[in-house]
């Protein structure tokens, strides 16, 4: 039997609720999430609910590119999204294997792709 423990976030952002500076949805603080590592990252809803789950090789731009995209998952559910876990992985193989394990364990709502529990 192979155990995964799903990684805790090296980074958690938060929606704003009036940010004052320029922002995407939001989101103010970008700049903390790196731009040159890969990972995985998670979109949460205001009631802690797994909306969506990713991977990238470089987090920042793969992230913004949700919030941009026109054909994003994610475009018609941007509002939703109040809180982003990010977590650095950078073998490309734990990636896909944490990404398609949190998508079932945790039943992201949004993910089409992967989806083994249905």
């Amino acid at each position: 039997m192979i155990s995964i423990t799903i990684p805790a976030p090296d980074v958690t952002i938060f929606k704003q609720e009036n940010p004052e500076l320029s922002h995407i949805y939001g989101f103010t603080d970008f700049h903390l999430i790196t731009r040159e590592a890969g990972g995985i990252f998670m979109f949460y809803n205001d009631q802690d609910e797994l909306l969506f789950v990713g991977k990238a090789r470089k987090l920042r731009p793969r992230i913004k590119k949700h919030f941009e995209d026109t054909v994003s998952v994610m475009k018609g559910h941007r509002e939703e999204v109040t809180k982003i876990e990010v977590c650095i992985v950078e073998d490309p193989v734990d990636r896909e294997i944490y990404e398609t394990y949190i998508v079932n364990k945790l039943k992201a709502k949004y993910n089409v792709e992967k989806v083994l529990y249905k």
